[in-house]
C-alpha cells in the first residue's frame, strides 16, 4: 500500500538573517516548514524565543510544523497552536500530562504531535495513540543539526508503523535525513521527513526537496 509522502525542511540550518527568503526558496515544493524550538534546558542549545518564533510563523508562506524541544511543554505547546502553527509536536519526556496537552493542541486547531528521543521506548506511550496526529521518531539526539542518521532507530520506526496500523497518523523522522538515508527510513515505515542541512546546505534547496521526495515515493509505492 502506497503512502503519502511529506517533506518538511527544517530552518535550523537556514540563513537566520533572512528566514522569509529562505522559506520562500522551498515553498513551492515542500509540504510544511519545520520550526525547531530549543530552550537550552531540555536540550543543550537555544534557537528562537517566542516573539521571534511568532514572527516566523506569521510571515511563513508554508504551514509551520513546530517541534518543541523545551521543558514545560504542557504550557508552551498550546501557545504555538494559538499563534497558528499547523502542527505542534511536544516531547513525551518533557510533558507532564500528555493526554491533556494533546487534546488541547487539537482543540486549538493544530495537529498534535508526540516526539520520542532515541532512548525512549514506544510501549509506554501507546496508550495515547488515538490522541496523536503525528508521531516523531528522533533519528539523532535532539539539540543540534548536521548529525548522522542513527540506523539503530530503523526497528523503532518499523515498530511504530505497525502500532499505527490503518490509523491516519503521520510518522515523522528527524535527524540525518538525506539522499543517502531517506529510502531506509521510508522502507522502515516513515512518511514525513525533516531535512535541514541536506536541504539548506544544497546549492539548490528546492531541487534537493524534490530529490528527497522522489526517493521516498519510489520506496513508498
Amino acid at each position: 500500500m502506497s503512502r503519502d509522502i511529506r517533506i518538511t525542511p527544517s530552518i535550523l540550518n537556514a540563513d537566520f538573517s533572512d528566514l522569509s527568503a529562505e522559506i520562500q526558496r522551498i515553498s513551492e515544493v515542500s509540504d510544511l516548514v519545520h520550526l525547531d524550538i530549543m530552550d537550552n534546558l531540555f536540550v543543550p542549545n537555544f534557537t528562537f524565543d517566542f516573539a521571534t518564533a511568532s514572527k516566523i510563523v506569521s510571515q511563513s508562506t508554508l504551514p509551520v510544523d513546530a517541534h518543541l524541544m523545551v521543558n514545560d511543554a504542557d504550557r508552551i505547546g498550546p501557545q504555538y497552536a494559538e499563534i497558528g502553527c499547523a502542527s505542534v509536536t511536544i516531547h513525551a519526556e518533557a510533558t507532564q500530562n500528555i493526554a491533556s496537552t494533546l487534546k488541547t493542541l487539537r482543540s486549538l486547531g493544530a495537529r498534535a504531535g508526540l516526539a520520542l528521543k532515541p532512548g525512549t521506548e514506544i510501549a509506554q506511550y501507546a496508550q495515547h495513540i488515538d490522541l496523536v496526529d503525528m508521531f516523531l521518531i528522533m533519528t539523532v539526539e535532539p539539540g543540534f543539526g548536521g548529525q548522522s542518521f542513527m540506523n539503530e532507530m530503523l526497528p523503532k520506526i518499523s515498530h511504530m508503523r505497525k502500532m499505527i496500523g490503518d490509523r491516519p497518523i503521520w510518522l515523522q523522522v528527524d535527524g540525518g535525513i538525506s539522499v543517502e538515508t531517506i529510502e531506509r527510513a521510508t522502507q522502515a515505515g516513515a512518511d514525513t521527513f525533516v531535512a535541514g542541512s541536506a536541504v539548506f546546505g544544497a546549492q539548490d534547496p528546492a531541487a534537493m526537496v524534490a530529490s528527497l521526495r522522489a526517493l521516498a515515493v519510489s520506496v513508498a509505492d
